[in-house]
């Protein structure tokens, strides 16, 4: 094998790039020293910086949480408010229930007891008939017959109509 003797490396490499990699690097330096300097002025010229401009908006995005922060909080109190009088009206309705059902109730055991009261004086009434149905033949059977009175003499206005047709008349209507 052939060795090739250290200097001879660094030599090559050099001498084959020549001057152009310096020319290319200052260009390059140039270029980034521009592009700095415009960033550098617009900055100036505008009189914002990205920093400045990110503070700005995170205190927007603060005031808009605490802004909607204060409209939870507020809807939340009005629905405390709402569920509380929800709780209020339920809790009225659910006396007015019991008194209702304590009403009924007693007008249910009222009603049992008129109802008890009607069936007692059904069956009083009952009694009665039957006594008044037994003690009535024995009051026909102990009065003395009394005469049938003579029929009355009919009067000339009254002639052409007898006495059987107009009672019948009387019998056809209706009783109140």
């Amino acid at each position: 094998m052939i060795e090739i003797p250290p200097t001879d490396l660094r030599a090559r490499p050099l001498a084959a790039l020549g001057p152009q990699p310096i020319a290319i690097a200052a260009a390059a330096l140039l270029l980034i020293i521009a592009g700095i300097g415009t960033i550098f002025l617009w900055r100036i010229a505008t009189g914002a910086s990205p920093e400045q401009e990110r503070v700005a908006t995170g205190r927007q995005v603060q005031a808009r949480v605490a802004q909607t922060s204060e409209q939870l909080v507020e809807r939340t109190k009005g629905l405390e408010l709402t569920q509380q009088q929800s709780i209020d009206q339920l809790q009225a309705l659910q006396d007015q229930l019991a008194q209702i059902e304590k009403l009924v109730s007693a007008q249910r055991s009222e009603t049992k007891k008129l109802s008890e009261q009607v069936g007692e004086i059904g069956t009083s009434l009952d009694s009665l008939r039957q006594s008044f149905a037994q003690a009535q033949p024995a009051e026909t059977a102990e009065r003395p017959a009394v005469r049938a009175k003579p029929p009355a003499r009919v009067s000339r206005g009254k002639a052409g109509k007898p006495r059987a047709a107009k009672s019948q008349r009387r019998s056809t209507k209706p009783r109140r």
